[in-house]
């Protein structure tokens, strides 16, 4: 026992002992430290590696400096370069595309990368093309890397676009441009990769697509026909006329015009100008015919020149004086003057046999253009003299928005291709037809249609007021206190019609609790009180004339809460009734007590913001100008359209009756006029004509508080001041 404590005391135990520990610790300190110096120089490397540029390829991004042809690098073309196929004509997204690419993201977006600028050149020094980099090409390319769908780094691109500008074919040399796509470093039988082209073809023969070989790239052509076209593969885009940053047209109101019919084009085929000079022998002044102006001097101000017999007239001006204009086929199936016919609202009369208009994937030509055979051009004037007025209004409204939202410009142009093919790839987030086909209005996304809003609207936002004046100071003042002592109130909005007369200055209004804005208009129109406001941010709006006084602030709070629960409806206080008269044989405008309601007048009504962009955006046919002529009738024209987008009646609220002002004489007031009652007949006629149908919904309830008639407390009840008849 001695020994063995003496050697423990000396550290020689060893047989499994403590002595082993600091030697093992020795022996393997250097392989320890070894492994761990390897582990963190792998995790620094590892970290390295995800902030460097994966490839040469990212850090070339399309920079301003990069687009000048003078700085870009001579890149030679040796003559045995391969050359691509010609172009598979069975390719399909799904055949000769890599959607795999694109992979999820959450912006449902695809990522577009353009190749550097380079010179591509032959062996001789001879460059591929005769014009380098068109200003055309260059600003569709400025325009997609400054989109959300550029990226720089090539290895998350979806989409290829070679810097290489074939927009022109006639400017290029066939196979030197094939052998410059070949050379591109991620080409890969063009798989992924989308080309710009608007003139196709050369003599004789312009074929309809892009003659350079190009593999499987897709191809954005602006001259398809329906034997060139992949549909579900290829774009078809407009040809850009150069007008379109030249010439500004300002947007004219659609409805008649000067002539019926317009043929501008130039480089018409004869048997066609033969053709439409018989049918000016037919018609006479309602068909003009230009042609080239002979008598002046070549150069860009001809270009802009037209003539008939000696007279000249300014191009494109001269097509806003029609209502129709001719677009034949020239020697190309796509032609520029689409785009100017576009521009100037005149509905385009296209006669191209096989032609694949533009962006025809996505936009509904129907609406906006009228599509006649070759062959039936001498039928042409019958044909349009078929179509009804209002329809050609609104072909003129949707030809001028087609211009402006996809052919205005190249960036429209690019963009719109993208999105195309977005909608491919992300189908469940495309883009719907009424977004492709419906012109937007301001802030249109923001407005939510009452038609589909979740269960009902909260009570915080509250409601805008929104007045309506011209020069009733004193009842205007009366009627803004009122209001202001409703609890929901959120803003007071006075919309000041007076052009000849300034609003009251600031220390003169009531003092309010809430946000009090003064909006003075350019013209005196009824239309105005309908217009969708920026002030207006709450869902809620109530519209109240500058004499609607007697209103308690309970009826107000109580009307108020009524919309809540039904938003999508018309919720008003004077209620009126549309009648047949079996006699007349007409619609009548009654505003007798009645037992039934069938409309409610915005002199002191609820509603959804909503319906203030489809009154001054949608509203059918004339009658937003009909209302404006006539200083009438804006109430019902709201009914009108309230009870044709929903399909119901309006909801009368609280029993009052009687809304004249007291101090309102005759000459202020426009409801006391004689021939008042009259013409609001003839508008409920005119709307249901235009309309062509009878939109309003009679009912015979109105709301009211629940506890109104019952004999309880004042003090109990949620709304004691409803007022009387």
């Amino acid at each position: 026992l001695v020994r063995m404590m003496r050697m423990y005391a000396t550290g020689k135990y060893t047989s499994r002992g403590p002595a082993l520990i600091p030697r093992m610790k020795t022996k393997h300190r250097i392989y320890y430290i070894t492994l761990f110096s390897v582990v963190l120089l792998g995790l620094i490397a590892t970290g390295m590696f995800q902030f460097w540029p994966h490839s040469i390829e990212s850090t070339a991004d399309w920079t301003i400096e990069k687009r000048s042809v003078h700085d870009a690098p001579l890149i030679h073309l040796p003559v045995s370069s391969p050359i691509p196929e010609r172009g598979d004509l069975s390719c399909r997204m799904h055949t000769c595309f890599d959607v795999y690419r694109c992979g999820y993201n959450p912006k449902n977006r695809i990522k577009v990368y353009i190749y550097p600028l380079q010179k591509f050149v032959d062996e001789l020094g001879v460059p591929i093309s005769s014009t380098g980099l068109s200003r055309e090409y260059n600003d569709l390319l400025s325009a997609i890397s400054d989109s959300d769908f550029y990226t720089d780094d090539v290895t998350r691109a979806c989409l290829f676009i070679p810097s290489i500008d074939v927009l022109n074919q006639n400017s290029l040399r066939i196979r030197e441009t094939a052998q410059a796509f070949a050379m591109l470093p991620r080409w890969d039988k063009g798989m992924n990769h989308l080309l710009f082209n608007m003139l196709p073809g050369g003599p004789p023969d312009y074929n309809t697509a892009l003659d350079v070989p190009r593999d499987r790239a897709l191809l954005a052509g602006g001259g398809f026909s329906t034997w060139t076209y992949r549909q579900g593969y290829d774009v078809s885009i407009p040809v850009y006329s150069p007008l379109s940053a030249d010439v500004e047209l300002p947007e004219r109101q659609p409805g008649p015009r000067r002539y019926f019919i317009l043929s501008s084009q130039t480089a018409i085929h004869r048997e066609y100008r033969g053709e439409l000079e018989r049918l000016k022998e037919e018609n006479g002044e309602a068909l003009l015919l230009l042609d080239k102006c002979t008598n002046l001097s070549q150069g860009a101000a001809s270009a802009r020149k037209r003539c008939y017999k000696g007279q000249v007239y300014d191009y494109p001006q001269i097509l806003q004086e029609s209502s129709f204009c001719v677009v034949l086929r020239g020697a190309r199936l796509g032609q520029a003057a689409l785009s100017d016919v576009l521009q100037a609202g005149c509905v385009p009369i296209i006669l191209a046999d096989s032609y694949i208009l533009p962006f025809s994937e996505v936009l509904d030509w129907k609406r906006a253009s009228v599509v006649i055979p070759e062959e039936k051009l001498s039928e042409m004037y019958s044909i349009l003299k078929s179509i009804p007025h209002r329809q050609v209004e609104e072909m003129q409204r949707q030809a001028r928005w087609f211009w402006e939202a996809y052919f205005s410009s190249m960036k429209a142009i690019g963009l719109t291709t993208l999105q195309i093919i977005n909608d491919r790839i992300y189908p469940y987030a495309a883009r719907t037809y009424e977004q492709w086909n419906n012109p937007p209005v301001v802030k249109w996304a923001s407005v939510n249609s009452p038609l589909f809003l979740p269960l009902i609207p909260p009570r915080a936002p509250g409601f805008t007021a929104v007045v309506l004046t011209y020069d009733r100071v004193e009842s205007l003042f009366r009627v803004i206190t009122e209001i202001s002592k409703v609890p929901s109130l959120a803003k007071l909005l006075v919309v000041w019609n007076n052009q000849n007369k300034s609003p009251p200055e600031e220390s003169l209004w009531p003092k309010v609790g809430v946000p009090l804005k003064v909006v003075r208009t350019k013209e005196n129109k009824l239309s105005n009180r309908f217009f969708p406001y920026d002030e207006i941010e709450t869902e809620a709006v109530l519209a109240i004339d500058d004499d609607i006084i007697m209103l308690t602030s309970d009826e107000l709070q109580f009307g108020y809460e009524v919309w809540r629960e039904f938003p999508d409806r018309l919720v008003g206080y004077p209620g009126r009734l549309h009648l047949w008269d079996h006699e007349m044989g007409k619609w009548k405008y009654e505003s007798e007590w009645t037992n039934e309601v069938s409309m409610v007048l915005t002199g002191a009504a609820f509603y959804h913001k909503y319906f203030n962009y489809l009154y001054t955006y949608k509203m059918p046919g004339d009658i937003k100008n009909w209302v404006d002529a006539h200083m009438n009738c804006e109430d019902i024209a709201m009914n009108f359209l309230v009870a044709n987008i929903t399909g119901k009646a309006p909801i009368k609220v609280t029993p009052r009756k009687k809304f004249k002002c007291p101090e309102c004489t005759a000459i202020d007031g426009l409801s006391l006029d004689q021939t008042h009652m009259v013409e609001r007949s003839e508008c409920i006629n005119k709307f249901a004509s235009v309309f062509g149908t009878m939109p309003l919904k009679v009912v015979e309830h109105r709301a009211d508080p629940v506890l109104y008639k019952d004999d309880f407390p004042e003090k109990l009840k949620s709304f004691p001041n409803i007022g009387s008849l």
